[in-house]
């Protein structure tokens, strides 16, 4: 049953890739399939399946970071952060990193961050001769370490599923803060090391040509101060309770706080502030990555169920030397990676062996979850990867498409992926 289980995993990505329809669908019609036919579950056992907790955190906190998007806040303050580093060239791989963090780290989410920043990032690469590939280097890991936020759309979703499979909420909130700081961390070491030993610090000079944003709009400046004030509330809360792990106001504080919820009043509060349609707030939400995690997550509950994760957990303890195994789970997240979502795919199949294999070969749980997610998240520049078709879809014409692909592909990919490795070696010797 393992061993059906795992291939029908398989499949839903070869499927949904060589299809281009949605895994999670796939993974809906094998979890039934499996779990009512091969394992004689109930149908109401397998729908239970269905991870109510983080479709319910991912709906409510997307919508109400929705209204930032599209009353344009978000874009207008990437606008004014661009803007501020219009004198210093040399800064401008930074610029685009730090206002990717910041605006994906908002709520922007990390395809929608690519989305309005590779254009911009390219024609700055023009005007600026930056390199090519250090513009997309940052603005691509600059939206993926910002979407990884405690309180930001890939954030939360980490947290969901470490607490799916077993972890403690304030241990999973501790992993996250790790994730982030990782995820964070190494783009700024590799766009320094770019700049500095390749010397394309020096063939950005002159002043860079951008237009001067319009202020922020009444509207803008109550959504902008909403998305501070709420972030502001549900990371106080954890990191209080971190520090005063004795206090009772703070544990019971701590306790009352679930981001999903607090997401939902400040929705209200912004539907009551008229700070956006919510028609089209709510058809902005991320509906096909909902459909490939919960999707995704009903499958591996299933594979759970057959025992499959465990199995598999037993012989990875078995077969690879304990120091080699979050590199082990570094290299598989990255191909995987290549071919499949990291929120819908490659974590939802990893994050569940951790707990297991960890307390069986003595290694840190938060090391192995920051090792699936720095390896991931390496490859996500690839032009087969979603991250990187949308920077070539940022190109002006078919010539700087061309070169981009192969330069994405043969050089920043693969110095991607080494860098990636790299990391998880040092923090395997170092935790």
């Amino acid at each position: 049953m393992s061993l059906i289980t795992v291939l029908a995993i398989v499949l839903a990505i070869i499927l949904g890739y060589k299809t281009r329809i949605n895994i999670g669908l796939f993974a809906i019609a094998f979890a039934y399939l499996i779990g009512a036919f091969l394992m004689g579950l109930k149908p109401s056992e397998i729908i239970a399946m269905w991870p109510l907790k983080i479709f319910f955190v991912i709906f409510s906190v997307c919508l109400f970071y929705s209204f930032a998007m599209v009353n344009g806040t978000l874009e207008k303050l990437a606008g004014h952060l661009l803007y501020a580093c219009r004198g210093a060239p040399w800064l401008l791989p930074y610029a685009v990193f730090m206002t990717a963090t910041v605006i994906a780290a908002m709520g922007a989410g990390y395809y929608t961050v690519l989305a309005f920043m590779a254009p911009i990032t390219l024609l700055l690469c023009r005007r600026t001769g930056m390199d090519l590939i250090l513009g997309g280097m940052a603005v691509n890991y600059g939206a993926l370490g910002g979407a990884n936020f405690m309180s930001s759309q890939s954030g939360i979703i980490f947290r969901g599923l470490m607490t799916n499979a077993g972890i403690n909420a304030n241990t999973a909130f501790v992993n996250s803060v790790a994730i982030f700081a990782a995820t964070f961390l190494l783009p700024l070491v590799v766009i320094t090391l770019m700049l500095l030993v390749t010397g394309k610090h020096r063939g950005l000079e002159g002043e860079m040509q951008i237009d001067k944003p319009a202020q922020l709009e009444p509207k803008q400046r109550q959504t902008l101060w909403l998305t501070l004030a709420m972030m502001a509330i549900v990371l106080a809360a954890p990191l209080a309770h971190l520090a005063l792990p004795g206090n009772e106001t703070a544990a019971f504080i701590n306790s009352k706080i679930d981001i999903g919820l607090i997401a939902s009043v400040f929705s209200v509060i912004a539907l009551m502030l008229k700070l956006g349609d919510e028609r089209k707030a709510i058809a902005s939400l991320p509906w096909p990555t909902l459909i490939m995690i919960c999707g995704m997550g009903m499958l591996i509950a299933v594979a759970i169920k057959a025992g499959t994760i465990d199995q598999l957990a037993a012989w990875i303890g078995g077969t690879i030397p304990p120091v080699l195994v979050p590199l082990s789970f570094g290299v598989v997240a990255a191909i995987m990676s290549l071919f499949a979502s990291t929120l819908g795919v490659v974590t939802p199949a990893l994050f569940p062996m951790v707990p297991a294999l960890a307390a069986q070969l003595g290694l840190s749980p938060m090391l192995m979850f920051t090792a699936i997610v720095v390896g991931a998240q390496a490859t996500s520049i690839s032009p087969f990867s979603s991250g990187g078709s949308l920077i070539l879809g940022s190109a002006p014409d078919a010539e700087l498409r061309h070169s981009l692909f192969t330069r994405l592909l043969l050089r920043a990919a693969p110095l991607g992926f080494v860098a990636a490795m790299l990391t998880n070696l040092a923090l395997t010797f170092l935790t």
